[in-house]
């Protein structure tokens, strides 16, 4: 951290869900406070107040948001420098001291010895974007959402296929329509669709996929004909398949009233024009983008795609392994957007140029795709960098 020389007091503290410990030392290692404390403002205040008089005070916690939040935002209210260790660093560290013991004391007390005697372990908390925190939450609740949707939907398939996997054919690859979960809702079971008739079937399907309803329809009585036995479990099957198929519907409807909250966010951002002008990044990507690098200091395109996971490591001992691979670590929501942004950027002309070199040059998929993301975000952290809008190269001459 920038501030580490000017720091006197370093506390450190283990967080927890309903009760934190504190530990204070001074530059020279000396203890100076050492107290359990309960998830509370006052409570909070008071530690830090108590340690305020001899000098600059920095505080750092093992988790800065979640149950760390409130101890973090009442450092910030009293404007003392506050930092975090990540989790695994803190293991790393605790175990370079004697002893097996697992104490909210002990962890207080390597975190506050941390902050003092290697600042390079500590990462710094800028103030909160306000709009920044909001989508954070938002996509965070998203993300949720999508989860559970795609357990319904897998749920569902795996029912059909139970009871009647042709039907599950038709259907199941089509779930992703608003118009077959509204089907398995009215009509659950291969029994109630036979009843319905092949009339009200594509009636139905043709008001929410004007299109395709009919071709739909066709399809689902000609599975429909290709079984006569009733599988043990159809009957209740049809009763969880309702329940599930409205389930999804709400789910997916949900997702998108958050989608219209997320883009009128990312919309007032100031990052917004920046981020949109680039091909294939879209208000869910921009908002992911501005919740996990906005407010973060990179010093250079490298460090972003390292923090991003989007860097190869080195891996050489020796002469029996050598190589670069992929690495597993970094931002994993971050790198999760750079990469389906990049998938979403083969359909421009220049990323599809790129993938289609680093394919001939014997890269598998997901191989080609990586780089391709690696190369966005040099770009991006360029256009970021400098608060320039996407500009697409000229084409060389020879």
């Amino acid at each position: 951290m920038k501030s580490h020389e000017s720091v006197d007091i370093f506390i450190g503290v283990d967080v927890g869900k309903s009760n934190h410990h504190a530990v204070a030392i001074d530059r020279q290692g000396k203890k100076l406070l050492d107290r359990a404390l309960s998830q509370d403002e006052g409570k909070l205040r008071a530690i830090i107040k108590a340690v305020a008089d001899k000098g600059t005070v920095l505080l750092v916690v093992d988790q800065p948001s979640t149950i760390g939040a409130l101890p973090v935002a009442v450092a910030q209210a009293e404007g003392i420098l506050v930092g975090y260790i990540p989790g695994l660093a803190m293991r790393r560290i605790a175990d370079l001291h004697p002893g097996e013991a697992k104490t909210d004391a002990r962890d207080a007390a390597i975190i506050a010895e941390a902050a003092r005697s290697l600042p390079h372990t500590l990462r710094s908390i800028v103030v909160a974007d306000e709009q920044a925190a909001e989508l954070s939450m938002l996509c965070g609740f998203d993300d949720d959402l999508a989860k559970q949707a795609t357990a319904a939907s897998n749920r569902i398939r795996g029912l059909l296929t139970q009871i009647h996997p042709a039907l599950e054919r038709v259907i199941g690859p089509h779930l992703d329509h608003p118009a077959m979960p509204e089907l398995l809702i009215k009509y659950p079971s291969p029994q109630a669709l036979r009843k319905a008739g092949r009339a009200r079937v594509a009636t139905l399907l043709a008001r929410h996929a004007p299109r395709a309803g009919k071709r739909w329809a066709a399809e689902i009585f000609t599975a429909l004909g290709e079984q006569s036995v009733v599988v043990a479990g159809t009957g209740a099957a049809g009763i969880v398949l309702a329940q599930l198929a409205a389930m999804l519907k709400h789910l997916r409807g949900a997702r998108d009233e958050l989608l219209t909250k997320v883009e009128a966010l990312v919309e007032a951002h100031p990052l917004h024009e920046v981020l949109t002008s680039m091909p294939a990044v879209g208000v869910r990507t921009a908002a992911r983008i501005i919740t996990e690098v906005a407010g973060k200091e990179f010093q250079s395109s490298g460090h972003l795609a390292s923090y991003a996971g989007l860097a190869p490591v080195t891996w050489r001992s020796g002469t029996s392994i050598r190589g670069d691979h992929p690495s597993k670590k970094g931002n994993k929501t971050l790198k999760r957007a750079f990469f389906l942004s990049a998938f979403a950027a083969l359909k421009d002309p220049l990323s599809r140029a790129y993938y289609d070199r680093k394919r001939a040059e014997g890269k598998r998929h997901n191989q080609a795709l990586i780089a391709l993301a690696r190369r966005r975000c040099d770009v991006l952290f360029a256009m970021l960098r400098d608060g320039t809008l996407y500009d697409v190269p000229e084409p060389r001459t020879t």
